[in-house]
């Protein structure tokens, strides 16, 4: 696939991925057209050399394997993870809210969002819900209203005149999304009978008598796009991480066979990653296991595997030049990132970063380095979760962005088409583990 197509086939996918529930079932639709075949985790698992499995936790997180001719415990695998959630606005369990005549829902923040980018936006509703069907089955369905359905107007700069100065937000108070003005045809305004209605819409087939629950997350209408002059930048909302999980699913697409290989795109990273699906659970582990179920080879398969945790960097931004280390400010469009912390934030050593140097090496592709600033806090990934969870040689690397966590991110349209190159080199690398003298 070329840079051009697979920044277009990116925009498209993060048009059609609103929420990670909706960002897996896109991935997932991806791999089955590409024969793939999805595993049930509560059937027996019959798994042939040379197969292409997935299998889907929760509906919000995924992996996809693919076994090389050698069986895993001779190989090893080669493992590429990124995370389905993004920084955002959750709607509440009982979020109906009557405020001087407008009708409104409660919400939570879900991660940590950059906030004052979600007001005056065209936002809409998407997510999950739970149902009951007339003959008294559960079930799940995803819904998208799609179009813009709530709004978070802004204060007007005449009541708060130091606004542009130090306007704090209080999620409480000033969140909460404005969806109608009700009138009397609209009644005692039932949320749930709502989702009900556009879920009947969207599943015409579904029998579907009451909505029982819901996880729904507000997001931005306005799609994806290439910006700049020269359309050198990728504007978009959930570019974290969105971006990696798709150039990952992509360089397993485009990899060869020969090499076992594996994807893992976990859902709550933003959170803290500890839950059923998350990197901080068991997920990942469990497959495995069923690949190799015996302890020995399962953990010679373990001493030969790689794993690049691929998560967005903070690309130095122009204005704000002063919050980067002089030395590793990492500039858009100049290649993927490897992300270092004294302190193990980031699960990159030396030898794992000597791997990914050597093969950019050999693709072409320019790489960069990323450590924060000694007199600041560093964030984290499921790099060091992943890694102390199953015992895997781990890097971390990422693409430089602007507006990390905002609304509406920024990186650069060539970046793509490196970290493309860069992980389907590492997806078809079958060197063995460094010796030491």
């Amino acid at each position: 696939m070329t840079g051009t197509s697979i920044t277009t086939e990116l925009l498209d996918f993060i048009r059609r991925s609103p929420t990670p529930f909706h960002a897996t079932l896109e991935i997932r639709r991806r791999l089955l057209d590409a024969g793939f075949v999805a595993l049930d985790e509560s059937d027996g698992w019959q798994l042939e050399s040379g197969g292409r499995y997935l299998v889907v936790r929760n509906d919000s997180s995924i992996v996809a394997f693919t076994l090389g001719k050698d069986a895993p415990s001779t190989t090893g695998f080669r493992m590429v993870g990124a995370h389905t959630d993004s920084p955002c606005l959750h709607v509440k369990p009982q979020p109906r809210l009557l405020n001087q005549g407008y009708l409104q829902l409660g919400v939570e923040v879900y991660g940590g969002a950059l906030l004052n980018p979600w007001f005056d936006r065209d936002l809409s509703i998407a997510g999950r819900i739970s149902y009951r069907t007339t003959s008294q089955q559960l079930g799940n369905a995803l819904i998208d209203f799609e179009e813009a359905v709530a709004v978070i107007p802004s204060l007007a700069i005449h009541l708060d005149r130091d606004a542009n100065k130090s306007r704090s937000i209080n999620a409480q108070q000033h969140l909460p999304v404005i969806l109608l003005q009700p009138d009397e045809k609209d009644g005692d305004f039932d949320f749930n009978a709502l989702l009900l209605e556009r879920a009947a819409q969207q599943h015409p087939g579904l029998d579907i008598e009451a909505v029982l629950d819901f996880e729904l997350s507000l997001y931005d209408c306005q799609p994806p796009a290439l910006v700049g002059l020269r359309r050198q930048f990728i504007a978009a909302a959930r570019l974290d991480n969105l971006l990696s999980c798709f150039v990952g699913l992509q360089a397993l697409l485009d990899a060869g066979d020969h090499q076992s290989k594996l994807l893992v795109c976990n859902d709550h990273e933003e959170v803290g990653s500890t839950s059923a699906c998350g990197a901080d659970g068991p997920f990942l582990k469990s497959v495995l296991q069923r690949i190799c179920p015996e302890t020995e080879s399962l953990a010679r398969c373990l001493h030969r595997s790689w794993l690049i945790s691929a998560d967005n960097a903070h690309g130095i931004h122009p204005n704000y030049a002063d919050k980067h280390d002089a030395n590793h400010g990492p500039l858009l469009n100049h290649g993927p990132v490897i992300k270092t912390n004294a302190s193990q934030r980031y699960a990159t050593n030396s030898e794992t970063a000597g791997l990914f140097r050597h093969l950019c090496e050999q693709a072409g592709v320019p790489v960069q380095s990323f450590v924060v600033r000694s007199d600041m806090a560093c964030g984290s990934t499921i790099g060091p979760l992943t890694a102390s969870t199953i015992g895997v040689r781990t890097l971390d690397i990422g693409v430089p962005t602007f507006a990390m966590h905002s609304i509406r991110e920024l990186a650069g349209s060539r970046d793509t088409e490196y970290l493309h190159r860069a992980l389907q080199a590492f997806y078809n690398w079958q060197g063995q583990p460094p010796v030491s003298p």
